[in-house]
């Protein structure tokens, strides 16, 4: 598969409409999923319309990507942080969407866990089955992995449930091997796991806010790559593919640091067949770190932008897909949009027509290249 899709897709204003009125109590939850089944229809109908090889749901049951941690025991704190249902409806616009930083929301207020981790409910089949009762292309779920479970951890805050980051990570991966157990046996084949936190180990802030907690950086993301394969472990004939970015709420971004110091040790730990790798801006670095992508392995390069409006050329994803290709083969590539496009539910800053209009620059790419 040459192209693919992250995760995240523009929520229409009536489905925003229906998630801003359920906030605030004006309306219950059969009337919001009524509103979800509807959109997802729609956004499925139009991917296959486009011709996508594999189609999502837009994650259009969340507000944002953080959901995707099911309902689990022991984090309501943090997953109330991660709903984002108040000022749904607002858009500022400044004029410098993707051009500048903005505080990662999630990490400012690190939460406590409160009980052992439990499932309770796995809400990721139940999207799974109603996107792929209304398709008969493949359908790709998303999953938040656990370097950015551990990184949203409030780790003092929580020594009476768990007294070591070891055994909380034990338990979270316990947690998504019984969700991802329960997806693929109801037929799903395509799991995408979400691991934005990876560019923390390269970024200089961050890098400096873990050495005042007392964490070392490389000892973090050793134990965050062991947990991710754990995760995922077992799974015949199931893919998995994992996005590396540096941030997406509303056309910002959050951390920046080339691939370089980490490239080898992370394209070579993670055993997920494909790595969708954010390069849309200088931010990224260069494409040498691609030469540790080991054989076997898919780079998918994020070379379309979802932060800003403008409609990338087949002829420029083309060349740079040329100067890609200098150092890991093109049989071991793939193109996509570097991030979601709505990681929360406010979106980024373009419309459904620009998203597809990239949509349809990507697959045209793709046909140029590998025909």
């Amino acid at each position: 598969m040459r192209v693919d899709l992250v995760g995240s897709m523009l929520r229409p204003e009536k489905l925003k409409q229906a998630f801003s009125d359920f906030g605030q109590g004006k309306t219950g939850e059969a009337d919001l999923k009524d509103a979800q089944d509807e959109a997802i229809r729609d956004v499925v109908a139009k991917q296959v319309a486009h011709d996508l090889p594999i189609v999502l749901d837009g994650e259009f049951r969340r507000t944002s990507f953080m959901e995707s941690f099911a309902v689990v025991a022991g984090v309501e704190e943090w997953q109330a942080g991660a709903r984002t249902y108040h000022d749904i409806l607002a858009r500022k616009d400044d004029g410098k969407a993707g051009t500048h930083k903005g505080q990662d929301p999630i990490l400012l207020n690190r939460k406590r866990v409160t009980a052992p981790l439990k499932l309770l409910r796995n809400t990721l089949v139940d999207d799974f089955r109603f996107a792929q009762s209304v398709t008969e292309r493949p359908v790709k779920v998303t999953l938040i992995g656990p370097d950015r479970i551990q990184q949203c951890y409030d780790s003092e805050a929580s020594k009476a449930v768990y007294p070591s980051t070891d055994e909380f990570l034990r338990d979270v991966v316990k947690v998504e091997r019984q969700m991802l157990t329960e997806l693929t046996q109801a037929g799903c084949r395509y799991v995408g796991i979400d691991g934005p936190g990876y560019t923390a180990y390269v970024d200089g802030d961050s890098i400096a806010a873990m050495r005042a907690r007392g964490e070392e950086p490389m000892a973090t993301m050793a134990r965050s790559i062991d947990a991710d394969n754990q995760v995922i472990a077992n799974f015949p004939g199931v893919t998995f593919g994992i996005h590396i970015c540096r941030g997406n709420r509303q056309s910002m971004w959050h951390r920046e640091g080339k691939y370089d110091p980490i490239a080898e040790t992370l394209f070579n730990g993670l055993k997920h067949q494909r790595l969708l790798l954010e390069y849309d801006t200088e931010r990224a670095g260069g494409f040498e770190p691609l030469r540790f992508v080991p054989k076997g392995k898919i780079a998918v390069l994020g070379l379309i932008t979802t932060k800003l409006a403008r409609v990338e050329t087949v002829d420029e994803l083309c060349r740079r897909i040329d100067d890609a290709a200098k150092f890991l083969p093109l049989e071991q590539l793939a193109l996509s949009p570097q991030c979601g496009f709505a990681s929360s539910i406010r979106g980024n800053l373009l419309t459904e027509e620009e998203e597809f209009r990239k949509i349809d620059v990507m697959l045209e790419t793709a046909r140029r290249v590998w025909g």
